[in-house]
């Protein structure tokens, strides 16, 4: 499946407010944009700085993950959704180290509300607060890199629908250490079926990327820095100009991994359809236009399961 390489690490991109990057209309921007779309093409993730969640925050989220792992099952397993991945996961004997929880829409007060009033009936508006300060800051980081990919690839008259075409979904996660030394399996290899993933986790490393040439790097995470990725939806829209790569957790010693990921997720209904001017002889169409939300049920199933890549026997040409 690769080897794994100590040496080769992943771009870093900084977001941070000095200057004028965050301008549309200045060099910085430019330049800017440049960096992240070399990264997503040669990588399909890179390392991020962006200021604009505060440390405290960061800090207090953290926290409330711990808080919510912290609670007994019969109350955790009340966070359910139809989706897939999008309520509590737990539980499986190939992955026992792993939970996930997904709260939906976490930018929108009245959604994170009614999932804290269903985990505490007596409600908890220091957990929804964190929640939704959390995601509406963070997707502005979301916001910037797509707005920098559709104005790299030439097609930013698209921005307006692109943008209006997600929800976001808030992903928070929990990997307990082994207790043993000998490094075991947190979450298999995996693409991201979504758009971009804003991932941001406690200093307990983990996180395996894969490169193209089938490396397997392994990131050490920092309390300054989020983990930005693109998925298999993006990668379809763009008809394969970028990356969208493979990842997986593993685990070693005693320490719990706590970590959060943003997910820029199409809409039910939205057709994600790679546009006409990512199509060329150089280019040719990849995949057929596609609901992400039956993408996702059929990744889900055996076949999907069993495919070496569930996005080109489910759509590809």
């Amino acid at each position: 499946m690769g080897s794994m390489s100590q040496e080769t690490k992943l771009p870093f991109v900084d977001f941070s407010k000095e200057g004028d990057k965050l301008n549309p209309e200045s060099p910085e921007w430019v330049s800017l944009r440049a960096q992240v779309r070399l990264a997503l093409e040669d990588f399909g993730c890179f390392e991020a700085r962006f200021d604009g969640v505060p440390m405290d925050l960061r800090n207090t989220m953290m926290g409330s993950l711990q808080e919510l792992f912290d609670l007994p099952l019969e109350m955790k397993l009340r966070n359910v959704s139809r989706k897939p991945f999008h309520g509590y996961v737990g539980q499986y004997p190939q992955v026992p180290l792993f939970e996930s929880m997904g709260i939906d829409d976490a930018d929108l007060h009245e959604k994170v509300d009614e999932l804290a009033n269903s985990l505490w009936p007596q409600g908890h508006p220091t957990f929804s607060k964190t929640i939704r300060s959390y995601s509406e800051k963070l997707l502005k980081l979301d916001q910037i890199i797509r707005r920098m990919i559709l104005e790299s690839l030439g097609v930013e008259k698209y921005l307006e629908e692109h943008l209006n075409s997600t929800n976001y979904l808030l992903r928070v996660m929990k990997y307990k250490g082994p207790h043993t030394p000998e490094t075991k399996l947190g979450l298999n290899a995996h693409t991201d079926k979504n758009i971009v993933t804003i991932l941001y986790q406690n200093q307990v490393e983990g996180l395996e990327i894969q490169t193209k040439d089938g490396e397997w790097i392994s990131f050490k995470p920092s309390p300054e820095s989020f983990i930005v990725m693109i998925g298999d939806s993006l990668y379809a829209w763009a008809n394969a100009r970028l990356h969208s790569p493979n990842h997986r957790i593993m685990m070693s010693g005693n320490e719990t991994r706590y970590s959060a990921g943003l997910f820029s997720i199409p809409k039910a209904g939205y057709i994600i359809k790679a546009p006409d001017e990512l199509v060329d002889e150089e280019h040719p169409l990849l995949f057929k236009p596609f609901d992400h939300v039956q993408f996702l049920g059929f990744y889900y199933t055996e076949e999907g399961q069993r495919a070496e890549s569930a996005l080109k026997a489910y759509c590809g040409v």
